[in-house]
């Protein structure tokens, strides 16, 4: 890893936001936040004893109405015990909320000048994060490898943007052709926010009523089967057996309100303000095909079966149902952003809940395939955590993970099964019992990187 330049002038405007010297003193626990030249807010703890690491954090999506702040770990809990073991801690806000890639990439490396330029050169530097910050962090890893020795993505948006726009874009698609053939809602190309807000409280409306149903119930569990949303999917839920496919459905039901409530409209419109027009296509999707690669498969065809629907009928309607294309520019801005290359240069870790609604486990399939074509898949390696909700990993998993990473820096190679993995989250926190487990996760719907730009188009 090479020493990163420090950025120019930023000392002098940082020095503005706190009344913290330069250099930082050995002897005493330091905390630093402040501001970036970009508007961007920074936190900083490092331990007197600090053992020649820093971890840098990125967080997860934050909707443009929440508050611009920095966060510099994934919970108060694993910051207190990584602090307890010597690790410096740092992070940014990004300049902006949404799909704020552009912002966030630069942010981090900012906040990382400024740590070497009071702190000094770590020996070692981790970049790690959750949900959108698992994608910031694989995109840092990728594009700045120079910068770091390894990386953690944990319940991480590893598809890259193209992928999950189009993923998101199948359950309302299906829902809107199934439930409301003759209504006029708008899925894509939100002119504004009280545009998509619309689209999404009328879908939503169609969508309550069809739960009433069998029918509708059987059509709403298609719908999820298309993003691979899963039948528990909640801490809050209890776990439905196997085969119990009312039970499960009502599951997906509340995580599909989810997905209509926010990503599907809101957070969409945004991003398609940022990539300036609809970013997403269903043309030449063949949907009978991927429900026939869905893990869900069994669970609608059961349900289908029982409310007297024609699967094949709906099948075919989706099918035949006029199509959503894509502005050619908006595509090319996401993809030169938010596609990943699965290029890596050093170590990366990404671990995953088997029972995310929000970013399906199937995101770590599209990773893998994207490493292999790169030539990179012996730099990656991805466990799985047993257990409903995204990014519901507890602290000792995620320092198991972190301390799995730092075994293959040290060693130069992987120890990752679950046994490893658990035993070292239980090493870090023996309050509650890890769940690594052997796993597969089926392949992502809409696969789409940069090693394979011509996925998914017709």
């Amino acid at each position: 890893m090479r020493t990163p330049t420090a950025l120019a002038l930023l000392t002098a405007t940082l020095c503005a936001a706190t009344s913290l010297p330069a250099q930082a003193d050995s002897t005493t626990d330091t905390h630093l936040e402040g501001q970036l030249p970009s508007g961007a807010a920074y936190l900083m703890d490092v331990p007197a004893d600090w053992n020649g690491t820093v971890l840098l954090y990125s967080h997860g999506y934050r909707p443009t109405a929440a508050p611009i702040a920095a966060q510099n770990a994934p919970s108060p809990a694993t910051l207190t015990k990584l602090l307890g073991e010597g690790y410096a801690l740092i992070g940014s806000s990004y300049a902006t909320n949404g799909w704020a890639i552009t912002d966030a990439v630069p942010d981090q490396l900012a906040t990382l000048d400024l740590f070497t330029d009071k702190f000094g050169a770590a020996e070692q530097t981790i970049a790690w994060g959750t949900s959108y910050g698992g994608f910031v962090t694989t995109t840092l890893a990728e594009r700045h490898a120079d910068r770091f020795d390894g990386s953690l993505s944990m319940c991480g948006l590893v598809q890259g943007g193209v992928a999950n726009w189009n993923s998101t874009l199948d359950p309302v698609f299906a829902l809107k052709t199934l439930l409301a053939p003759g209504a006029d809602i708008q899925l894509t190309g939100f002119a504004d926010q009280s545009a998509a807000v619309g689209a999404a409280n009328a879908l939503s409306a169609e969508v309550a009523d069809a739960q009433q149903t069998p029918e509708g119930r059987a059509r709403i569990a298609l719908a999820a089967a298309l993003h691979n949303i899963p039948g528990h999917n909640d801490p809050s839920q209890t776990e439905p057996a196997p085969t119990d496919w009312a039970a499960r459905q009502a599951n997906q039901y509340a995580a599909v309100r989810g997905l209509l409530q926010f990503p599907a409209f809101s957070w969409r419109q945004e991003a398609e303000s940022r990539a300036g027009g609809n970013m997403s296509w269903n043309t030449g999707v063949d949907y009978p095909s991927m429900l026939a690669r869905s893990p869900l498969y069994k669970e609608v065809t059961a349900l289908y079966k029982e409310a007297g629907l024609s699967l094949r009928g709906d099948l075919t309607s989706l099918n035949r149902a006029p199509r959503i294309t894509a502005d050619p520019a908006a595509v090319r801005w996401m993809r030169g952003t938010s596609a990943l290359s699965g290029r890596l240069t050093d170590p990366q870790l990404d671990i995953h809940t088997t029972g995310d609604a929000l970013i399906p486990v199937q995101a770590e399939s599209a990773y893998r395939r994207a490493a292999t074509a790169a030539g990179s898949g012996r730099l990656l390696t991805q466990a799985y955590v047993e257990g409903p909700g995204h990014c519901t990993f507890t602290t000792g998993e995620m320092i198991g993970a972190l301390h799995t990473l730092e075994h293959r820096l040290d060693t130069g190679r992987w120890d990752a099964s679950p046994d490893a993995l658990n035993s070292r989250a239980t090493q870090a926190d023996s309050t509650t019992a890890p769940r690594y487990v052997s796993y597969r996760p089926a392949a992502y719907p809409r696969p789409y990187d940069l090693a394979h730009p011509g996925d998914a188009r017709s």
